[in-house]
């Protein structure tokens, strides 16, 4: 489920968009693919969401992907020790900030002391997602020492032997 902000679509009107049947739609919207509220009883899907579904993500380079995976072992510790992730990913940004005033570098940085402040799923989401605006935040990471360097070097030797070879 989600709120809604925008023009709201029947599972109808989706499928129509989507060239696909109703039947298809409601089969997202089940499986968590296709974000929708419930209105009455029936499914309404937001436009946006559904004109998402119709552009491809472009495939992810072999450093973002490595990046990608260098997060998600991150994911691992903050679901462990989020004090300890959290409070070490807030002294990095005061430190990045205060080096990279009015920089595109500082607007990345405080879109991660947001997403920071909305919780331990806000990161988490962030940490582990191909969407586009994650790969760009992990570009700019405030995670810096969160992995120790055996566990940073364990990451990088499994992503070497099977991880690149799903990058494009």
């Amino acid at each position: 489920m989600v709120t809604t902000g925008g023009d709201l679509l029947t599972t109808g009107q989706a499928a129509k968009l989507l060239g696909s049947s109703r039947q298809q739609v409601v089969n997202l919207c089940e499986r968590g693919d296709l974000p929708f509220v419930k209105v009455g009883m029936h499914r309404r899907i937001e436009r946006s969401q559904v004109e998402a579904m119709l552009r491809p993500k472009p495939e992810l380079t072999r450093d973002q992907l490595k990046s990608l995976w260098l997060h998600q072992a991150v994911a691992g510790n903050l679901v462990t020790d989020p004090d300890a992730v959290l409070g070490k990913a807030r002294e990095n940004l005061d430190r990045l900030l205060r080096q990279h005033r009015d920089t595109m570098t500082e607007v990345w940085l405080k879109r991660w002391e947001i997403t920071i402040e909305e919780g331990v799923g806000a990161v988490l989401k962030t940490l582990t997602s191909d969407d586009p605006e994650a790969v760009e935040l992990r570009q700019n990471s405030p995670f810096a020492g969160v992995l120790s360097q055996s566990q940073r070097k364990k990451v990088l030797e499994s992503f070497t032997r099977t991880g690149w070879k799903r990058a494009a």
